[in-house]
Formats: structure tokens, C-alpha cells, sequence
């Protein structure tokens, strides 16, 4: 009798704990911080703690924002959560800004006005800051890309998964109000009249028609691999040379096993040899600090049952995981660099 009500009392413990409501906060840690800050000040992404944002913005935006996300703009969609974990971390930012009113969806409705001269305001008053064509400000929420003036990156409009998140009426009150703390300031208090604000929403509306598309790129080998006819010490010396020839500088060679076996024990027929050039790393890293994960640049001479291996990963696969399309452009130019230099190896 008390093992059978030892075993129900478990099966209760159980069946309790599946269907426990979902932690925000750890979803969130898990998530969201490593972009956005475990505070959320910012980081990599833009702050979102912002009193005048949170008060702002509806849970569907942000439901939808964190469903969806901002192709090519760094912010992945998070498909993988289930509807009940993302309205679990929706109520965990709402706890930063308790005295908030509560947010309210604003529903479908469109804000009619005249999409035409909306284009014309937006040329004058929006264009500086989010792009002639609503594609945002460049390099990523961190102040490291931009002057320090600026605390958050002006977003891209003409983005599907801002497009799919906001409403006419958010938009509206966010040109109304403005954002403090954020280089938007309230178009009312530029001199800007209701109706010309109304024309301004019709006019962003409007590129649902003639969205910019942004496709990661799904056909590269995650790897670039050639095979040398010279041994590995002459392939070690071929790479070396091209490596200078592409204005890069030899940083270090060293075996593949270094630090993992004894120095005596290494195969030195399996060797890395590193390399960088400074200036275009910096360049690189002020679009997307993500890039150093793949930094320096590095080239793996290996061989195998007695054929010799030159490998690289390759860039142009990589940019794919970080959704932001301004960093397609340096992941091209090091893939094909990458390239010519394993040419150059083994011809």
C-alpha cells in the first residue's frame, strides 16, 4: 500500500513538472542575453529595456519579433521555441518596466494616408538614419561599430519580419512619441502634423510590395579542401608563400596536435598555419564582432594514407549562421581568398 502510493505520489510529481509554466527569465539567459545583454542594455543586439520601447510596443510585436526575426539583420527567428516559451520571455521583459501601461495589440488596421508624399518625408526625415530604402543603419546594435552618440542602431523598415511584426498604429505612436534615450525623437516636435505622419506610415507600409530580400546562402561546402601533389613540408611552404602574396602576414605553424599531446608525441604531418591581415579584420569585426569566431584566418595541411590535404572552413558557409546580410560581403571576399591560396598551394 505505501509503495503504491509512493509511485502515485511521483507519477503527480511528474506529470506536475510537464506541464509547469516556462521560466522567461532562464529562456531568456539561454536565448536572448548573449546578444542583447542579461539586462537587456544591448550588446550585440540593441538594448530592448528601454522604458519608452516596452511602453510602446504591443506582446504581439514582440511575440512576433522573437518568432520571426529580422532576416539579414542579425536577429535570428527562434522557430524552434514553442508559442508558450516565447510568451514566457515576452512577460519577462515586461518585468523591467512594471509601471509600464499595460501593452495592448493594436490589431491589423491600416493607417490610411498618402504613401507618395509619405516617400517624399521619408527621403527628408527618416532616410539619414534607416537607409534610403529603409534597410537600416549599418553594423549591429554595439557601439563598437558606430560613434558613440548613437546608443541603438536605427532598425531596417523594409524587413519582412519588422514589416510582419509591427502595425500601422505602432509605428504611428513610435513617429508620434519618439523613442528616448534613442536617436529618434518625436516627428510632432519636428514641426510634422498628424496627417503627414499618417503618410509616412503608408509609405513604409508600402514596401511590403517591394520588400529586400535577404537568403542565406545554402549551396557552399562547409569546407574548402584541395589535394597537394608535394609533401607536407613543401605544401606548408607553398601556403606560406601565397598567404604573403595575398597581403596577409604568417601569424604561426605549428602541428594540429599542439597543447593536446606531448611536445615529442606531435604528428607533424598534420600542421596549421595561421595568418591575418589586421586591417581587414577591423573592418570585418565593426560590421559583426560574431566574425571572430573564425578569426585569424587559418589554413590545415594534413596527410592521409599518404595523400596530402589542404583544408580551410569556408566563410561563405559560416555567414549563413549569423543573419546579417552587411557581413555576406567580407565572408565572400576571405572564401575566395581562401581559395586562390589553396590554388596557389597545390598547382
Amino acid at each position: 500500500m505505501a509503495f503504491r502510493l509512493l509511485v502515485t505520489l511521483l507519477l503527480l510529481l511528474i506529470s506536475s513538472a510537464s506541464f509547469a509554466a516556462p521560466d522567461g527569465a532562464r529562456l531568456y539567459s539561454l536565448h536572448c542575453a548573449v546578444c542583447h545583454g542579461s539586462a537587456g542594455h544591448g550588446g550585440v543586439g540593441v538594448p530592448i529595456a528601454l522604458p519608452t520601447f516596452l511602453s510602446t510596443v504591443s506582446d504581439d510585436f514582440l511575440f512576433n519579433t522573437i518568432r520571426s526575426g529580422r532576416p539579414g539583420r542579425v536577429m535570428p527567428p527562434f522557430s524552434d521555441l514553442s508559442d508558450a516559451q516565447v510568451r514566457a520571455i515576452v512577460a519577462h521583459l515586461r518585468s523591467w518596466v512594471p509601471a509600464a501601461p499595460p501593452a495592448v495589440s493594436h490589431g491589423g488596421e491600416r493607417v490610411k494616408g498618402n504613401a507618395a508624399h509619405g516617400k517624399q518625408l521619408f527621403a527628408h526625415y527618416c532616410a539619414a538614419c534607416h537607409g534610403a530604402n529603409g534597410e537600416g543603419g549599418h553594423g549591429t546594435g554595439v557601439t563598437f561599430s558606430r560613434p558613440r552618440e548613437l546608443p541603438v542602431m536605427p532598425p531596417a523598415l523594409n524587413n519582412s519580419g519588422f514589416l510582419h511584426a509591427a502595425s500601422d498604429s505602432m509605428i504611428k505612436q513610435t513617429l508620434m512619441k519618439g523613442r528616448e534615450g534613442t536617436p529618434m525623437v518625436s516627428f510632432l516636435a519636428q514641426g510634422l502634423k498628424e496627417r503627414d505622419i499618417n503618410d509616412i506610415v503608408a509609405y513604409v507600409r508600402s514596401f511590403e510590395t517591394t520588400p529586400i530580400v535577404w537568403k542565406p546562402k545554402e549551396d557552399e561546402p562547409p569546407v574548402l579542401e584541395a589535394v597537394s601533389p608535394y609533401s607536407v613540408e613543401e605544401t606548408v611552404e607553398n601556403v606560406k608563400r601565397a598567404i604573403v602574396g595575398k597581403n596577409f602576414v604568417v601569424i604561426r605553424v605549428q602541428s594540429l596536435e599542439n597543447g593536446f599531446v606531448p611536445e615529442a608525441e606531435e604528428n607533424h604531418h598534420q600542421v596549421i598555419i595561421y595568418f591575418c591581415n589586421f586591417g581587414f579584420i577591423n573592418q570585418a569585426l565593426s560590421l559583426d564582432p560574431r566574425i571572430g569566431l573564425f578569426m585569424p584566418c587559418r589554413v590545415t595541411v594534413v596527410e592521409q594514407n599518404g595523400v596530402v590535404k589542404v583544408m580551410s572552413i569556408n566563410p561563405k558557409y559560416q555567414s549563413r549562421l549569423f543573419n546579417n546580410e552587411e557581413l555576406d560581403r567580407p565572408c565572400d571576399e576571405i572564401t575566395e581568398m581562401y581559395r586562390g591560396i589553396l590554388e596557389e598551394a597545390t598547382i
